[in-house]
């Protein structure tokens, strides 16, 4: 009897355990089965509630965008990427989408002057030219935007770059390290080249190396004496100069060079001037002091 009650004991704590163990492999299931249930009920909902139209064109702009993905050569795609990002990405455009934009634009825009002429009662001649005119607008205006762009930001980044620099060179000083002196510049400053630098902290975390990320730097602005700085900082790396004597030369290069610029300026600033002098505020000077000399001489002859 013994032993039948501890047999009966021992066979009904193993069936506790399987049970306990299936019960609990039910719960979880039941969990993951309404979750997904959820998921995919609120991503049919998402579905059902769109437009018409989106639901019917989204699948179609989707296939033509892999399309035209996969037909873009990989060399002229990584050009474009480059020109991208040394504008700064306006936008947020992917080459691609810079691609279907200029096609879109050169597509659109002579039909709707070619229309606007149509609808002015143009002859045929003046729909052509101005079809043509606008069609030449949509090949340039893109590629200028985007030279606009990258000059504009280049501007800007010369203009930051001695603070840059003297932030750079006292956090050095100070006894920081070379990256841990970029962080506190990115942290402590607002503009292109920090957002640069920020870029290339994330890069470095990223697992590229401090020479890939500087360089990163140096094609993303098209900037020449911030591509002199950043070879100075990666020949100083490779040599093992002292980076702090390296940045100071650097920066007091960069001023001079800054005055220098600033002095061409004003020396160009009599040249710019002649012309609006010439064309708008002498002959209105001219008209004030021999108009009424002139009116007087034409009325004495008249006498």
């Amino acid at each position: 009897m013994l032993y039948l009650s501890f047999f009966i004991s021992v066979t009904l704590f193993l069936y506790s355990l399987y049970v306990f163990r299936s019960e609990r492999k039910e719960v979880l299931k039941r969990r993951l089965s309404s979750f997904v249930g959820k998921k995919e009920e609120m991503e049919n909902q998402d579905e059902t509630s769109k437009p018409l139209k989106k639901r019917l064109l989204s699948p179609l702009w989707k296939d033509f965008r892999k399309g035209y993905r996969n037909k873009m050569r990989g060399e002229k795609q990584a050009k474009l990427e480059l020109k991208l990002l040394q504008a700064g990405n306006p936008f947020g455009m992917t080459p691609l989408e810079y691609r279907l934009i200029q096609i879109g634009l050169i597509m659109i825009t002579p039909i709707l002057v070619g229309g606007w002429g149509v609808m002015m009662e143009f002859e045929i001649g003046g729909i052509l030219s101005s079809a043509i005119i606008a069609l030449l607008i949509a090949l340039v205006l893109p590629p200028y935007y985007v030279s606009s762009k990258i000059k504009a930001r280049s501007k800007r980044a010369l203009r930051e770059l001695p603070d840059i620099l003297d932030l750079l060179t006292v956090s050095l000083e100070a006894g920081l390290g070379f990256d841990g002196a970029l962080s506190k510049v990115v942290s402590k400053k607002e503009g292109v080249l920090s957002s640069e630098f920020h870029r290339c902290l994330e890069e470095i975390r990223l697992g590229k190396t401090r020479r890939e990320a500087l360089r990163g730097v140096r094609d993303r602005l098209v900037v020449d004496e911030i591509n002199i700085v950043i070879s100075s900082i990666l020949q100083a790396e490779k040599l093992g100069m002292g980076m702090v004597n390296v940045l100071r030369v650097q920066s007091e290069e960069v001023r001079d060079q800054r005055k220098q610029r600033a002095e061409q300026e004003a020396m160009k600033a009599p040249v710019k001037m002649l012309f609006p002098l010439v064309l708008f505020i002498f002959p209105s000077l001219f008209i004030v002091l021999l108009g009424p000399v002139v009116i007087e001489f034409i009325a004495s002859f008249n006498k």
